[in-house]
């Protein structure tokens, strides 16, 4: 029997990975899935549990996947980073690892080779082989949309724009609440209103997750952008001169800087959920 372990998070699902799998084991072999789960470099209030659920949804479709077509496998969600899950990985688990299969996405997008994560698990492999699958990210996984929105979070043209574009093809939506003042360490208001809404949305089956992040929407959105593979964004302000973001040119500033495609979503006051 040779024992697989496998290091993924957003490709774990993705097709380019099941097939290497599919070449590579045999019913005769294991299959350990580890999907590491970074915090974000930068945020104040991250609601872990919402990334792990993602992170965990993708891990069943893979291990189902390659159980049905006979090959044994497990797994787990880790809450550390790639490197750190391979370590732990090839010190516990049982049999030994007899090959490293590493899922990325492509070198322009993904954040695990911009920090050379393949060459440091082949130096801590030793002798155990490493492949690196790389995913084609257009063609295999579901998009990943930025949503950039604090006091509107819970606007009804805002939840609805959400809804309307789960729809369209599958997509995971990362919601950030710029914090309301900065001069204070908890915002319960923010928290509260961010909780809420992922709940609605979570509970319609729409793949949410969220944080309180920076007060400036523009740092906070491209702290996001740093940290994540993001393919869309969607902002949401008040009106006019009602919007303190509207008058710091916040979306085309994002625009310019990002190159992504963006959709703004107005928010009048009373379409808020109190």
């Amino acid at each position: 029997m040779r024992h697989f372990l496998v290091i993924a998070n957003e490709t774990v699902a993705g097709q380019s990975l099941l097939s290497a799998l599919k070449q590579k084991a045999t019913a005769d072999d294991l299959i350990t899935v580890v999907c590491p789960v970074n915090e974000p470099q930068a945020g104040y209030v991250v609601y872990e549990d919402t990334r792990r659920a993602a992170a965990g949804r993708r891990l069943d479709k893979t291990l189902r996947a390659l159980r049905e077509a006979g090959i044994p496998a497990h797994g787990m969600v880790v809450d550390n980073g790639p490197v750190d899950a391979a370590r732990d990985a090839l010190a516990q688990l049982e049999p030994p690892v007899d090959e490293i299969v590493l899922s990325t996405h492509p070198q322009e997008v993904s954040g695990w080779l911009s920090r050379n994560v393949p060459e440091q698990i082949r130096k801590l492999s030793g002798s155990i082989p490493v492949d690196h699958v790389v995913a084609d990210t257009a063609a295999e996984l579901e998009k990943n949309v930025l949503v950039v929105a604090n006091e509107t979070v819970l606007g009804r043209p805002l939840l609805d724009k959400i809804r309307d574009r789960a729809k369209q093809s599958a997509a995971t939506f990362l919601i950030v609440a710029p914090q309301s003042d900065p001069t204070v360490r908890a915002h319960p208001d923010a928290e509260r209103r961010l909780r809420r809404a992922l709940a609605q949305l979570r509970a319609e089956g729409i793949d949410a997750h969220g944080q309180i992040s920076h007060p400036d929407p523009y740092t906070a959105a491209m702290q996001a952008v740093r940290d994540e593979r993001i393919d869309e964004l969607i902002v949401s302000t008040f009106p006019g001169e009602r919007s303190g973001w509207l008058r710091r040119d916040l979306i085309e500033r994002l625009r310019k800087e990002t190159g992504l495609p963006i959709e703004h979503v107005v928010v009048e006051p009373g379409a808020v959920v109190a």
